[in-house]
């Protein structure tokens, strides 16, 4: 699987342009999708000095990516037919719908072949209860 993974709130603590403190086993998990052959890309908004930052900070935890914001290492920003936007089977982000899920969690669902399982389904059940029914909304003084 290619799984985009965010750097600021996502594997450290929003500083930016600090680097944050990790959040807890956010590189431990990064280490076990890469050893079981996911193809990871460092997706973020930081660029030069601040993304050469970044990146080291991966490296010194053990953390080797894929490629940084582009889909394979050889692609060429300049060159036609480049696409910002990535073909990742998987983003990890916490500005995602529904925010961060905590670390553990993100792997297990991803061995388990759930990651693509959205929490829509939840988010139903959540507005079926909250509804009130037909007769208190007909009733209900408003």
């Amino acid at each position: 699987m290619i799984i985009a993974v965010d750097f600021d709130g996502t594997i450290v603590r929003h500083r930016y342009p600090k680097i944050g403190e990790e959040l807890p086993f956010a590189t431990e998990t990064l280490r076990m999708l890469i050893r079981e052959g996911h193809r990871l890309i460092l997706w973020t908004v930081r660029e030069g000095k601040l993304l050469d930052e970044a990146i080291e900070w991966c490296r010194d935890r053990g953390v080797e990516f894929y490629a940084i914001n582009r889909d394979f290492p050889e692609e060429d920003a300049t060159g036609s037919g480049f696409s910002r936007k990535l073909k990742a089977d998987l983003f990890i982000d916490d500005r995602s719908f529904g925010g961060l899920p905590d670390w553990g969690t993100i792997y297990h669902r991803i061995r388990a072949g759930k990651a693509l399982e959205g929490a829509w389904h939840l988010l139903a059940l959540e507005e079926e209860e909250e509804r009130p029914g037909f007769f208190a909304r007909l009733f209900s003084r408003r």
